[in-house]
């Protein structure tokens, strides 16, 4: 539990002496009558405390004077009926001991400890605009009563999200380890889908081929809902239904990831469900193939964020130019279609997002203490994906032979000092490691 402790600290360290931060986990969804979703914590509290279990909040105390910070746990009581038939809890002394802080008192506890708390704390922090809002009134409306004691109310709240996101933009080396895992474990349920397509098979026969590879391999749950899209389907960028029968000829654009030990993968791979790539649509597989490998080139300590996304579109521009897509005399130059954006019609999404303990992880993209507000540079240690893609839907002055093609390559890419690394190398990419991958079959 060291690094937990350890974020702790730092967090501490942003707050003024005697300051209280506050922060619960996510509650229990129910799905239908007395049936509950599949629990998930809440992200930021877990990279906090390391601790999974429901109904819990932690709230951190800030050193002031003689008195040393506080880092203290409120959670469910050990309850041997219930863990019959939940499972285990570890109670509040059981928490304390294992997940190391330095008090646990039971949730019920919560309301009376937190005004203790608070009573002349300088500053209160927790997430601003939250549900936990109208709990915060009621805590310092009661603190606010003990006025004629000479106890005085928090004189400011803060909001600790923006800390917290600045922290867990940058990944440490157990946490890289982790995302390593998780993509490698993603990048063999991509394979295995390819290995198991053909023509004919439902998007859902395909689905759970990917499924299985995470579960067989220690992954806890999907990131996010599959995308598995064939042919036309993939032009739909956030495709959800799974449930639509392959032809042959189609291509197959799987978007999926796992999560393990709570950090996503994301990575999308489109391939022939017969196992050879027409050629149209090589032609546009190569296309975005090579706009991935532009912005991948551009991802080095020191240069903007934005400046994967301006590469990738380049290539893309160029190409579109190039297959006919668009035309010269009609959208002029690839400056031109830059400029004026007319590459939105077959490419209308960005190149990539921040990626962590949420598929679309935490973090701000431009340097906001900047004038201006430029793209921010990037830095060792933080993991981006990159997926470049181009969706042909039937239009006029579009070459038929590119009609329902849509195409999406993404891969998880960590920053490093020299340079980066591509997590998710081990997902067939190439023409040839798709086209071998499936003949082999």
């Amino acid at each position: 539990m060291q690094r937990y402790a350890a974020r702790r600290a730092r967090l501490l360290a942003h707050m003024p002496p005697g300051a209280v931060a506050v922060l619960p986990t996510a509650p229990e969804v129910a799905r239908n009558s007395d049936s509950e979703y599949l629990y998930r914590h809440d992200s930021y509290f877990y990279y906090l405390t390391g601790f999974a279990e429901p109904e819990s909040v932690v709230v951190l105390v800030a050193a002031r004077g003689d008195a040393p910070a506080r880092a203290i746990l409120f959670c469910r009581q050990k309850n041997v009926e219930r863990e019959i038939w939940d499972g285990f809890r570890h109670g509040p002394d059981g928490a304390r001991v294992a997940f190391g802080f330095d008090e646990a008192h039971a949730i019920e506890d919560l309301d009376g400890e937190i005004v203790k708390l608070l009573a002349d704390a300088p500053a209160l922090y927790y997430a601003l605009g939250s549900a936990l809002d109208a709990r915060v009134r009621q805590w310092l409306a009661s603190v606010k009563g003990m006025a004629r004691t000479g106890v005085g109310a928090p004189a400011s709240a803060v909001d600790l999200l923006p800390l917290l996101d600045e922290m867990r933009l940058f990944k440490d080396d157990a946490e890289q380890a982790t995302m390593l895992r998780a993509a490698t474990i993603s990048s063999q349920a991509h394979a295995r889908a390819m290995r198991a397509s053909r023509p004919g098979m439902y998007e859902y026969e395909i689905e759970a081929e990917l499924l299985y590879e995470f579960r067989r391999n220690g992954a806890q749950a999907p990131a996010y809902n599959s995308i598995v899209a064939a042919g036309a389907n993939a032009c739909v960028l956030h495709y959800s239904a799974n449930n639509a029968q392959s032809r042959d000829g189609d291509l197959i654009l799987i978007d999926a990831g796992c999560e393990l030990d709570g950090y996503a993968s994301d990575i999308t791979r489109s391939y022939p469900v017969n196992g050879r790539f027409s050629a149209p649509q090589r032609r546009l597989y190569e296309l975005v193939l090579a706009a991935q490998s532009a912005a991948l080139q551009a991802i080095v300590p020191g240069q903007p964020y934005a400046g994967v996304h301006e590469a990738a579109v380049q290539v893309l521009a160029q190409g579109m130019l190039d297959l006919g897509l668009l035309n010269h005399d009609i959208h002029g130059s690839v400056a031109d279609i830059v400029a004026n954006k007319r590459y939105l019609q077959f490419y209308m999404h960005g190149t990539g997002h921040w990626l962590g303990m949420d598929v679309h992880d935490v973090g701000q993209y431009r340097d906001t203490a900047a004038e201006g507000k430029p793209s921010r540079a990037l830095q060792a240690g933080m993991v981006l994906t990159v997926e470049p893609g181009i969706y042909v839907r039937p239009a006029e002055g579009v070459p038929e032979e590119y009609w329902n093609i849509g195409i999406r390559i993404e891969d998880d890419v960590l920053v490093t000092p020299e340079g980066h690394t591509i997590l998710s190398a081990a997902a067939p990419k190439t023409v040839a490691e798709i086209e071998q991958l499936m003949q082999s079959q």
